[in-house]
């Protein structure tokens, strides 16, 4: 679920001004409110929520004035030292890129309750980030209140434990106590106490009224004197839920840091961890977490001097303004035609009218062959009153040559999208020499985001200009091709200009690294036409099978709904965190063995298999949510997105995502259909070919294990895999001293789970849960395995010494994983990025393999029409086959992934073919 966190930013600067020290820097400016609010602005952060935004009271009176002309009359005066430091409070939330709201006439409170509802009724989580007690009465299922000062949250039972009343009843107990801080009128002499115990004895305010005449005593008199002004009183504490905003909740997304204001704000008050922290998040090109403390080996590599521009090419300061040249008539077009001629190397980009490069059109190019100088040729753009542009076919028919040149280099930034668009109008294009994105993957998968803004900042320290600065955004965003020209040539323009200039700054670290330069230029580079082409392709799909598989679903869901609730004894909403919560932990009683952030106990996966075995219900749950995610995700998804072009669906395949090197899947993500439960399998029964086609699918055998085999050496596992065998029976016919043919399935299992596991940093504690046996059993099996595979245990502790010397591992071909948490204060994160050091060099190589393997097939099938790469998931590569080429094309991809690289034991691949995904299994 989507989380939107709204911080209250006035109770925050109070309650940071009033919990900490009168600090001040060296000039005795006050910073002690200030320093509060900085810290726990970074906690915020940490959180990673979809929305946030940063809502502070705006100067000037509100309704509540209007309504009470007493309203907050006694409130005494902001504090001189409080008021100096609010500017510099919004100064460094807009640095940091928090949407900052600030709406004249009402209250911050008003505005947070506003987008509370609003983003409330788009089943999108809300946490209010305060310590106002009013705002407890938007408290609701889906809806807490968390105070970052003391670290506690408050969700419906925590309002109800500390006011006695449920969160519908706090507008009523507030009115009845009434508040001598905004002087609003209660009730004389009704404490927190008197309040709760009327609205539990008479439901509601109005309830009390009515019932006036029973409450006895002097405190029956007061509630009775203060009947009149009892409404008004519920007029001011109530929190309006309809401010008009001009910012929808989907809009309040983090901007980019303002790296340089936050560096001078840091400074000026003195802001050492928070500087510290900009500083290692913001490190100069060609910084790597270890490797920058090693001079000897890496002195030659220059770091980017921003304030002085020092990061040149041939005499260009790679930092400073660019010049662009709007292209709109035939002259301009021939003079750059010829530009392209004489080039070395050409940066190119597209516009598009869409994200989904299958389904988008182009609207525009952009291309650069000199740092800080581009071009921008408008194609369709479509507004009222839009200038003469050049025929969009006579463009691209022009430039088609030079792009199908394969000896004219081009550049792109994750050049994959641009090559499918420009397939829409028959251009092929050849010739991809470079991908900036790519080169930063490669120099580090880690120490950055891969996108041009991220890259611009990092290696540049160049601001770009932001899509949402030329087209608006949310709601009130407008199409690319509806950008007036001369806003659109200056965005447009500046891609394909700091393309160039980010190449001329990783390029020369590349070179300066040999295995790296060799990852890039024989692995990643080239693979970028073959995703292109799966992509394009795209695989056939059987739409009546997917909604009968929805139906089945459906109904199998049902079941379990129906198990669900006998098994907890009443109905509840399943799909309700809350609720569940509730039923599994105050119900039932069952032990809470995982907590959220806030310290809720968890019901995530991980939880609920944690006390799967305790009780009937959370194992129900698991299947539930397993079913609905298949249903929600694939058998009613996949029939949405298939292109109406193609007749075909067509995923997006990304290879700047996983640090191991690995390629994602995503829109629709291919890679996570489970293959281990019959509901998943039965998914991939919907993947079919054509008319004369079968599905073919080829897959590596237990590939990550003959890596770690390769890279220890261990003659144990060596053998293992040489003879031919069942590897995990020869493991445990090792471990336990038998005979190959006297070992038991749980034997066989037990040695399963520790080949696999090892190569993922599982404990004995870890073993002893998955096999069910005690952790004394568990770790005498490790023990065994260990004195059986000595060369295993030696490769483990040896990657584990080489990660903390270097900061990284390798795979086989040379790309390194950098782990920043090995060096960490924290246990946890230590042991996390030790066991990641280890299993790093067996996934990265299997991802290289498979990338190999990639272009190798690709190769071979490039003269061919009798077969076509569809997808690559996981180990396994999935290919449509003309069903007369069965046999010449199986011999020839199995030679082709087997040959992908030479180990120390054989690679193994299997293929299978069938009408279905499911049946060439």
């Amino acid at each position: 679920m989507s989380k939107l966190i709204l911080i209250d930013g006035s109770s925050y600067l109070y309650r940071a001004f009033h919990a900490l020290p009168p600090l001040s820097n060296a000039q005795g400016e006050p910073t002690g409110a200030l320093f509060g609010v900085v810290n726990m602005l970074r906690a915020t952060l940490k959180a990673k929520p979809e929305y946030l935004a940063f809502v502070s009271d705006a100067p000037g009176p509100t309704f509540r004035d209007e309504l009470y002309d007493k309203y907050k009359a006694q409130r005494p005066p902001m504090p001189d030292d409080l008021r100096a430091q609010v500017d510099p409070m919004l100064a460094i939330v807009g640095a940091l890129g928090f949407p900052i709201l600030r709406v004249s006439g009402v209250e911050a409170d008003d505005v947070i309750g506003t987008l509370a509802e609003q983003a409330h009724a788009q089943g999108i989580e809300v946490v209010i980030s305060t310590g106002d007690k009013d705002l407890a009465q938007l408290v609701r299922p889906g809806v807490s209140l968390v105070n970052t000062m003391t670290n506690t949250t408050m969700d419906s039972a925590g309002v109800m434990e500390k006011f006695g009343v449920r969160p519908d009843q706090i507008i009523d107990y507030l009115t009845l106590v009434g508040d001598t801080v905004d002087n609003v009128p209660g009730v004389p002499k009704c404490g927190p106490k008197t309040a709760a115990k009327w609205l539990a004895e008479y439901g509601s305010l109005d309830g009390v009224i009515a019932n006036a005449d029973k409450v006895g005593g002097k405190i029956g008199e007061s509630l009775r004197d203060a009947l009149p002004q009892l409404p008004l009183s519920r007029q001011l504490v109530t929190i309006k839920l309809d401010v008009p905003l001009e910012q929808t909740v989907t809009d309040l997304t983090l901007r980019d840091k303002h790296v340089e204001q936050l560096r001078e704000l840091f400074t000026r008050y003195e802001f050492k961890a928070a500087l510290k922290d900009l500083e290692a998040n913001d490190a100069p090109v060609g910084a790597h977490p270890v490797r920058d403390q090693t001079p000897a080996e890496h002195a030659a590599i220059p770091a980017p001097d921003r304030a002085q521009g020092a990061l040149l090419h041939q005499g260009f300061d790679l930092s400073a303004p660019g010049s662009y040249e709007l292209v709109t008539t035939q002259a301009q077009l021939d003079d750059w035609l010829q530009r392209l001629s004489n080039a070395e190397l050409i940066a190119f980009d597209t516009e598009t009218t869409s994200i989904d490069s299958m389904m988008a059109d182009i609207v525009g190019l952009s291309l650069s062959v000199e740092p800080g100088k581009a071009c921008y040729i408008p194609l369709t753009h479509d507004y009222p009153g839009v200038p003469a542009q050049l025929a969009r076919d006579h463009v691209l028919a022009a430039l088609k040559p030079i792009f199908e040149d394969p000896n004219k280099a081009k550049l792109g930034q994750h050049a994959k999208y641009d090559i499918n668009i420009l397939s829409h109008y028959g251009i092929a294009l050849q010739g991809l020499k470079h991908d900036s994105m790519l080169e930063s993957y490669v120099w580090n998968a880690t120490a950055t985001r891969h996108d041009m803004d991220s890259l611009a900042r990092k290696y540049l320290g160049y601001e770009t200009v932001k899509y949402e600065e030329v087209a608006g955004k949310g709601a009130k965003q407008i199409s690319f091709s509806q950008v007036d020209l001369d806003t659109a040539c200056r965005y447009a323009a500046e891609d394909a200009d700091i393309t160039l200039r980010l190449h001329y700054a990783l390029w020369p670290l590349l070179q300066t690294e040999p295995t790296l330069r060799s990852v890039y230029e024989n692995i990643e580079i080239p693979l970028v036409p073959v995703l292109a082409g799966m992509e394009q392709r795209g695989v056939l799909i059987d739409v009546n099978i997917l909604r009968l598989q929805s139906q089945q679903l459906g109904k199998r869901m049902l079941e379990l709904q129906q198990q669900a609730w006998k098994a907890a004894g009443h109905d509840f909403n399943l799909d309700s965190p809350k609720q569940l919560q509730a039923v599994l932990f105050d119900e039932l009683g069952l032990p809470a063995k995982l907590k959220t952030p806030t310290g809720q106990p968890s019901t995530n996966e991980e939880a609920l298999e944690a006390i799967a075995d305790d009780h009937p219900l959370p194992r129900l749950i698991l299947d539930y949510r397993g079913l609905a995610k298949l249903r929600s995700t694939y058998t009613e998804k996949l029939a949405e997105i298939v292109n109406p072009r193609t007749g075909r669906v067509h995923t997006s395949y990304h290879q700047g995502a996983v640090a191991t090197g690995r390629v994602s899947s995503s829109d629709p993500n291919l890679q996570n259909i489970p293959v281990r439960t019959e509901e998943g399998r039965r998914i991939r029964q919907a993947f079919i070919a054509p008319e004369g086609w079968v599905v073919m699918a080829a897959d590596y055998s237990q590939i990550e294990l003959r890596i770690m085999a390769h890279l220890s050496g261990d003659e144990g596992l060596m053998r293992a895999f040489r003879e031919g065998g069942d590897v995990h029976r020869a493991t445990a016919a090792e471990v336990f001293g038998l005979k190959p043919e006297e070992v038991s399935t749980n034997q066989r299992r037990a040695a399963k789970a520790i080949n696999f596991g090892l190569m993922y940093g599982m404990s004995a504690f870890g073993l002893a849960r998955q096999l069910g046996v005690d952790r004394g059993e568990a770790s005498d099996y490790m023990a065994r395995y260990f004195a059986r595979y000595p060369g295993v245990h030696a490769f483990m502790e040896a990657t584990r010494e080489q990660a903390h010397r270097d900061g990284y591992v390798e795979t086989i071909f040379g790309r390194r994983l950098y782990l920043e948490n090995l060096k960490a204060r924290n246990q946890a994160l230590r042991a996390g990025a030790e066991r990641a050091a280890v299993n790093a060099p067996m996934q990265g190589s299997a991802a290289d393999i498979i990338k190999r393997a990639m272009i190798s097939v690709a190769a071979w099938l490039k003269e061919r029409d009798d077969a076509h790469m569809l997808m690559q998931v996981h180990d396994e590569l999935v290919f449509e086959v003309r069903k007369d080429a069965v046999e010449e094309v199986r011999a020839a991809v199995v030679a082709r992934m087997s040959g992908a690289a030479e180990l120390r034991v054989p690679l193994l691949v299997e293929a299978g073919v069938g009408a279905n995904w499911d049946e060439a299994h």
